[in-house]
């Protein structure tokens, strides 16, 4: 059984444990694009990004032992609720990619003129 996302960016968040002996798991794109979400360790994916030829194992072992420990948030990782994104798309007519883009610029407020509009009563 191959190990976690979450145990792989554990170890170079946090733990440092090396995990090389499972290697053949390690998901260099996906922890990249992880390691972007955060202001500390955007540097790093993109030094990894430009030289994506380098082996799983290199790779790796940079981001283990170039990465300062400590507790850090992946936006990623946790999945988003959006409740909201039908009631975007059925306004305004969007699809998915631009309903979300949409939904990054309104607020609270302009999201529930949306529902009250959109609302169409009854049971």
């Amino acid at each position: 059984m191959g190990i976690d996302l979450k145990d792989w960016l554990n170890s170079i968040y946090q733990t440092k444990d090396d995990l090389t002996e499972n290697i053949k798991d390690y998901p260099p794109f996906i922890i990249n694009r992880l390691l972007s979400g955060n202001i500390d360790t955007v540097l790093f994916a993109n030094e990894l990004n430009e030289r994506y030829t380098m082996d799983k194992d290199m790779q790796y072992k940079f981001l283990l032992y170039s990465i300062p420990k400590k507790k850090r948030y992946s936006p990623y990782l946790k999945k988003q609720s959006l409740e909201d994104l039908d009631v975007v798309k059925e306004y305004y007519g969007y699809n998915t990619d631009k309903a979300l883009e949409t939904l990054k610029l309104l607020n609270k407020s302009q999201i529930d003129y949306i529902k009250q509009k959109l609302n169409k009563g009854g049971v």
